[in-house]
């Protein structure tokens, strides 16, 4: 959850600041940001409208913090519901998801497991998560 420390700015100017990570429902890629702006109203920034830096996630116009937030949410997985959750591989638990490593081109590289104390990565090929039913 690194990127989601990161400030969006526009040519060094703070715009906003990432709340949480929408993931693809079916594949292992990040669709883009949800993010939380000077007015607090949340919006979309679509992750290949995105430039990552390593001190700041780069937006090349204002215009493409969307509004229509839950169009996204409707179709994707959130990070933030997702971590804590168990993650399978080959129908056994493998650990509890503590976050995601993504590559450069949105692709999620690995995830990061928790197990008995101990942290590993895992691919994500092959992966589920098992989220806990609703109380």
């Amino acid at each position: 959850m690194q990127l989601l420390q990161l400030p969006v700015q526009l040519r060094g100017i703070w715009l906003c600041r990432p709340v949480d990570l929408l993931l693809d429902a079916t594949a292992w890629r990040v669709l883009g940001f949800v993010v939380l702006c000077g007015d607090e109203s949340r919006r979309f920034l679509p992750y290949a409208a995105a430039e990552l830096r390593e001190d700041e996630i780069a937006v090349p116009s204002a215009l493409l913090l969307l509004d229509d937030i839950e169009f996204y949410r409707d179709r994707s997985r959130s990070l933030r519901t997702l971590v804590g959750s168990a993650v399978a591989s080959e129908r056994r638990e493998v650990g509890e998801l503590r976050d995601l490593f993504v590559a450069a081109d949105g692709s999620v590289a690995s995830l990061l497991v928790g197990r008995d104390g101990a942290l590993r990565e895992v691919e994500p090929d092959g992966a589920r998560i098992e989220l806990a039913p609703a109380a």
